[in-house]
């Protein structure tokens, strides 16, 4: 099986597994800016070959702008040893320029704009948006492609116009849509394209993407890291079988509750706290907690130890 490289219009080469970090708060769901630091750097020490701090699993609708701030730069200061692509997304172009010229002088390495939410976007409205944030920046973008979150698809028309700007280097999809993934990444081989769903891990790969973003990946990095490992060095059988425990966990995570409260209840059991999630999302119960561990601890691929 070929290795997957990352588009030559990516000055990051971004590849591999990309965990979107979590945000840590106090009991008082105010930021926890040193664990959510220490969270990048647990993920980094088992395997993880860039972060993605403010994604969906960042809570990052959830926080003000300064503390958006506060979480990119704790994050910048802790990681310097694998790239940093921060969100920066926003509903306003105004506000996402802000958040990205932020990020950039701190150091991010790149940034990652969804495509702005609640209001429709149309063609030129999309272009529009993804000029104006290339044109005040100069690290590499890379859009971010949810529909199902923002309310709003890039269609393959669209995505050839945004592909033409210099900056962008890239497209983190969301969209579950693996047709359009394939065509995307057929039409712009330019591009680094990273999967964004854990149920499409091998399959993103399979079709050409260089990297993954994996919420998995939040809690147990080096299983995610071994799938893709596997599927670099041609053992398609086994990065199979690895996607098969990736499918797993998800399914636990799930249970009882919504997919990010899993994420971070899983965390506590391996031992890391990250508080809890910020109103109005919640973490498990302690009967949704335990039946997490007992599925957790039935699987032989994972290891609930620090």
């Amino acid at each position: 099986m070929a290795s997957h490289d990352s588009g030559t219009a990516d000055p990051l080469s971004l590849h591999g597994v990309v965990p979107p970090t979590v945000t840590a708060f106090h009991d008082d769901e105010s930021v926890d800016y040193e664990t959510t630091a220490e969270h990048a750097r647990f993920v980094v020490d088992r395997g993880a070959h860039g972060v993605f701090p403010l994604g969906t699993n960042g809570e990052f609708p959830l926080l003000t702008g300064e503390e958006r701030r506060g979480v990119v730069e704790a994050v910048v200061k802790e990681i310097d040893d694998v790239p940093v692509i921060a969100g920066v997304g926003a509903p306003s172009t105004h506000e996402t320029i802000s958040h990205a010229e932020h990020a950039e002088s701190v150091g991010v390495d790149g940034v990652v704009v969804v495509t702005p939410y609640y209001y429709p976007l149309d063609h030129e409205a999309a272009l529009t948006h993804y000029r104006r944030v290339a044109e005040s920046v100069s690290v590499p973008i890379y859009i971010y492609h949810i529909p199902s979150k923002t309310g709003n698809e890039l269609g393959l028309e669209t995505l050839a116009d945004l592909a033409a700007i210099d900056a962008v280097a890239g497209v983190k999809d969301s969209s579950k849509d693996v047709p359009w993934l394939a065509q995307a990444i057929d039409a712009h081989p330019e591009l680094t394209f990273l999967a964004g769903s854990d149920s499409l891990l091998f399959t993103g790969l399979s079709i050409g993407c260089s990297g993954l973003v994996s919420a998995v990946a939040n809690v147990f990095p080096e299983l995610v890291v071994d799938c893709y490992d596997a599927f670099e060095a041609g053992e398609e059988d086994r990065a199979r079988t690895l996607q098969s425990h990736v499918f797993d966990v998800r399914d636990a995570f799930k249970a009882g509750g919504a997919y990010m409260s899993g994420v971070k209840t899983a965390l506590d059991l391996r031992g890391f706290d990250a508080g809890p999630l910020r109103d109005p999302l919640r973490r498990k119960d302690a009967e949704s907690a335990g039946e997490l561990r007992e599925q957790l601890e039935s699987l032989e691929s994972i290891d609930l130890s620090p």
